[in-house]
């Protein structure tokens, strides 16, 4: 009974076609023209916000760079890596979407699908190493203080090592890049899974070192930062104002880089979800106009640094502000006494 159960698996494998091959064209639209329009439209505006953002993120810390603390060189990276989501990936699909079909064969398809996953990738580990340095600053003191500049530029080449590697792996035979069911856009060929056993390793690999592992750094890392932070907030109300200055900053750093890593999650989880259905699910279950969505909130990802970056500082700015006028009132009281 076994055997007959695996050889009826093993031809059921065989015998399924993905989408791409099932049709004659699979860069036609499967959506309606005024819904690409929209897309379009959409992803206009998404590219053009996060492109102003990020370049302008880049700028400012550019002309502090000497002066950039190893969680603030992570954050510079992250916008890097937004930017490059805006600037490489996006007008390929923008055109697409308004041409209603994918214009650029299976070679740009190849090469956006790649540039996508790697500048995905790079952000997911990026906040990962960052949500790392926030734990040991805050929750390790010792190591804290031990980490500096030049560790911050080794942990980069190390993401971008990762990311590039996990990147092009589909490049080696084990996997590869595909149109999405709707034909305007291209991602991993989360369909290998339904084709073959080597197929579902790959997917799995993916999963757990570029989605499943990082995560679950990331919760660990701000979990413990929450439970510490309230366990010492009344202790740092003790020490003196430098050092509950400096604690103010690295809170605001923390609060930063947990916000990044929340809107992140929320925009990629959709689309997460919906490719394991599609990897490991029944074939072709997903609705065509159904696995657009979570598509298109994932490619906002790249706007909402930049908003968070701006809406931190300002609170801060606020409270700095707020301090130093109790300082000076105070000062002014001792001149007075």
């Amino acid at each position: 009974m076994n055997g007959m159960a695996s050889d009826h698996n093993a031809s059921s494998q065989e015998e399924y076609l993905p989408h791409y091959l099932q049709k004659e064209d699979p860069f036609a639209s499967k959506l309606s023209r005024e819904a690409d329009i929209v897309a379009g439209f959409y992803l206009t505006v998404i590219g053009i916000l996060s492109t102003l953002g990020n370049g302008y993120v880049i700028f400012m810390s550019s002309k502090r760079k000497k002066k950039l603390r190893p969680a603030e060189i992570m954050t510079v990276n992250l916008a890097v890596c937004d930017l490059g989501i805006s600037v490489v990936g996006k007008p390929f699909s923008i055109i697409s979407f308004f041409s209603h079909r994918w214009v650029f064969g299976w070679m740009g398809c190849r090469w956006y699908g790649w540039a996508g996953f790697f500048f995905g990738c790079g952000s997911l580990i990026t906040m990962t190493a960052v949500s790392l340095d926030r734990y040991l600053k805050i929750c390790h003191l010792s190591y804290g203080t031990w980490l500096k500049r030049h560790h911050a530029f080794i942990c980069l080449a190390i993401i971008w090592a990762y990311a590039t590697f996990w990147a092009t792996v589909p490049f080696a035979g084990v996997g590869n890049y595909a149109p999405e069911p709707f034909g305007t856009s291209c991602t991993l060929d989360w369909w290998l899974a339904q084709a073959s056993v080597a197929g579902q390793a790959f997917i799995l690999s993916i999963l757990f070192f570029c989605l499943l592992f990082p995560t679950a750094v990331i919760v660990f890392s701000y979990v413990k930062i929450i439970l510490k932070v309230k366990s010492s907030t009344k202790e740092v109300a003790h020490y003196d104002t430098r050092i509950q200055n400096s604690h103010i900053l690295e809170m605001k750093l923390t609060k930063v880089a947990m916000l990044i890593c929340v809107g992140f999650l929320i925009a990629w989880i959709p689309y997460a979800v919906v490719s394991v259905w599609s990897a490991f699910g029944q074939p072709d279950s997903v609705p065509i106009q159904f696995s657009v969505v979570p598509t298109l909130l994932a490619k906002s990802a790249a706007m909402y640094n930049p908003i968070i970056y701006q809406v931190i500082d300002c609170k801060f700015a606020c409270c700095r502000s707020g301090g130093l006028k109790t300082l000076q009132k105070k000062s002014s009281l001792k001149k007075s006494r």
